[in-house]
């Protein structure tokens, strides 16, 4: 079964961000298995140089690389990353698991995003629109997307 782990910078303290999070959880289990890694976010003052926000990056950088396990496929969450529609997503990884690929690991950074050598590694930068959005609510949208990707894969109805 495809395990897909979730590796998030911060910690989501609304609980309606935690509640929907839970729902599309809740129906991944149908299609693989699930796990949310949430990871502490540097500090940084009010107004941090490019050098401050840079050295923060690179330290969330080296616990995120410690919690992919080997051989997954990587998928980088920012916003200069490529737009794939639902479908064309549920090709992605209905290509990954065709190939061999039983583990995905999708990277969700903080209020300052990935560190750029993070991204360059992954199999995948993902965009899912030119706009902004808060990081704990990208949490939610790719769990959406995770679960519509795979229900299409599945031949099933929720993207309808």
């Amino acid at each position: 079964m495809l395990s897909v782990r979730l590796i998030c910078v911060g910690k989501l303290k609304e609980t309606f961000y935690r509640d929907a999070c839970a729902e599309y959880e809740k129906r991944l289990k149908g299609y693989c298995k699930t796990e949310i890694v949430e990871l502490p976010e540097q500090r940084l003052t009010e107004r941090p140089s490019q050098a401050q926000m840079d050295a923060a990056l690179a330290k969330e950088a080296d616990s995120i690389r410690a919690k992919i396990p080997q051989g997954s496929a990587v998928i980088a969450m920012c916003i200069e990353g490529e737009r794939q529609s639902s479908e064309q997503f549920a090709q992605t990884l209905s290509g990954w698991m065709n190939g061999g690929i039983s583990h995905i690991s999708v990277l969700i950074g903080g209020s300052c995003g990935l560190d750029e050598a993070l991204k360059r590694t992954a199999q995948l930068r993902l965009s899912m629109s030119p706009m902004t959005f808060p990081h704990h609510l990208a949490r939610v949208m790719v769990l959406e997307q995770v679960y519509r990707a795979l229900n299409i894969a599945a031949g099933g109805k929720y993207h309808k």
